[in-house]
C-alpha cells in the first residue's frame, strides 16, 4: 500500500530539519536570482560555515508555502537549528552587530580596517553637513558596489576607519569592498558632487561628460577616443582625435594592453554603449561612453562641430 503523499508543511519541515543552517532562496547558491537573496548569501559565504540552499523558484508550492510557514512575506528567509532568523534586513543587520556568528555557531572573524582616502574639499564638504560629534559619515558598499554615503550616528558593529582629517563608518559586510576607496568632492555640469574610486569594483563601462573628456584631452592623458559611427556621419562631423572605429583599428585593438583607457562615442551614446561594453567582456579594464556622443560634444564643448 503506498504512503499518501507529504504535504507541503511536512516537506518544508522535512527540509529545515535535514541541515543545521537552511537558506529558502531565488536561485541558487552559485547563480541567485534575486539581489536579496545574493546579499544573504555574500553574508553566509563570509562567514564560512556548512548552509543548505533550497531554490524557492524551481517548486511554486514550496514558494508559497514557506511564507506561510514562517509568517514571513518575502523571500530569502535563513533558518538556523530549526529557528526562523529572519529575512535579508535581519541578516544584515545581525551581521553588523556579531550577533549571527553566535546564532550559527561560528567563530568571529575579524575584519581588516580598510584603507579609505578623502580629499580634503570632501573633507570639508563632510565637516559641513556633521551637525553633532555623535554623527558619523557613513560608507556603503554592496555587493553590486554601489556606493552610498550618508550622515549618521554610530551603529553595533561599525568600523571605525581613520580617512585623512576625518573619522567615517564602515559597516562589516562593506569593508572587504571598501579596500581602497578614494573619495573626492568634484565640480559636474550639475553642480558638485561626491566621486567615489574604488579599486575593487569589477569593470565596466563608465559614462563620461563631454567637459571630462575636453579635461582628459587638455591634460594630456594617454587614451583611445573611438568613433562608432559611420564614415558617412564622420563626414559631417567629427572630434579632433578620434578614430573611426573600422577592421584596421579592431584590428589592433585586440592586440593592445587591457589596461588602455578607451573611450567611445557615437552621435547620442546609445551604438557607443553596447560597443564599450562588448571590449569591458573583452578584458579591458578602463572603458568609457560619452554621455549624450558628439551631439553633447558640440552643445558643450565646442560649438565649431555641426549638429546634425
Amino acid at each position: 500500500m503506498s504512503r499518501p503523499m507529504a504535504s507541503v508543511e511536512e516537506r518544508i519541515q522535512s527540509t529545515i530539519a535535514s541541515a543545521p543552517v537552511v537558506l529558502f532562496m531565488k536561485g541558487t547558491r552559485e547563480l541567485p536570482q534575486c539581489g536579496f537573496s545574493a546579499q544573504v548569501i555574500q553574508v553566509l559565504d563570509s562567514l564560512g560555515a556548512d548552509y543548505t540552499t533550497v531554490n524557492v523558484l524551481s517548486d511554486p508550492e514550496v514558494r508559497d508555502g514557506i511564507k506561510a510557514y514562517s509568517k514571513w512575506p518575502t523571500i530569502p528567509q535563513l533558518y538556523v537549528q530549526g529557528e526562523f532568523v529572519g529575512g535579508c534586513d535581519i541578516v544584515r543587520e545581525l551581521y553588523a552587530s556579531g550577533e549571527l556568528e553566535k546564532e550559527m555557531g561560528v567563530s568571529e572573524k575579524p575584519v581588516p580596517v580598510p584603507r579609505v582616502r578623502i580629499s580634503e574639499r570632501a573633507a570639508q564638504a563632510f565637516r559641513e553637513a556633521i551637525e553633532n560629534d555623535d554623527e558619523y559619515v557613513r560608507l556603503e558598499v554592496s555587493g553590486q558596489y554601489e556606493h552610498g554615503l550618508s550622515i549618521g550616528a554610530k551603529q553595533p558593529g561599525d568600523i571605525e576607519v581613520p580617512a585623512g582629517p576625518l573619522t567615517i563608518l564602515v559597516g562589516r559586510s562593506s569593508a572587504p569592498r571598501a579596500e581602497g576607496v578614494s573619495i573626492d568632492y568634484i565640480d559636474t555640469p550639475s553642480g558638485p558632487a561626491f566621486k567615489i574610486e574604488n579599486p575593487n569594483e569589477p569593470p565596466h563601462v563608465r559614462s563620461l561628460s563631454a567637459e571630462e573628456l575636453k579635461t582628459k584631452l587638455d591634460a594630456g592623458e594617454k587614451l583611445e577616443l573611438i568613433d562608432v559611427r559611420t564614415p558617412e556621419e564622420r563626414e559631417i562631423a567629427s572630434i579632433e582625435g578620434a578614430r573611426l572605429l573600422d577592421d584596421a583599428l579592431l584590428s589592433e585593438l585586440s592586440g593592445i594592453d587591457r589596461d588602455t583607457t578607451l573611450v567611445f562615442h557615437c552621435h547620442h551614446g546609445s551604438r557607443s554603449q553596447r560597443a564599450a561594453e562588448q571590449f569591458v567582456a573583452q578584458g579591458f579594464r578602463s572603458v568609457y561612453n560619452l554621455t549624450g556622443g558628439i551631439d553633447a560634444w558640440s552643445l558643450d564643448v565646442d560649438p565649431d562641430v555641426p549638429r546634425y
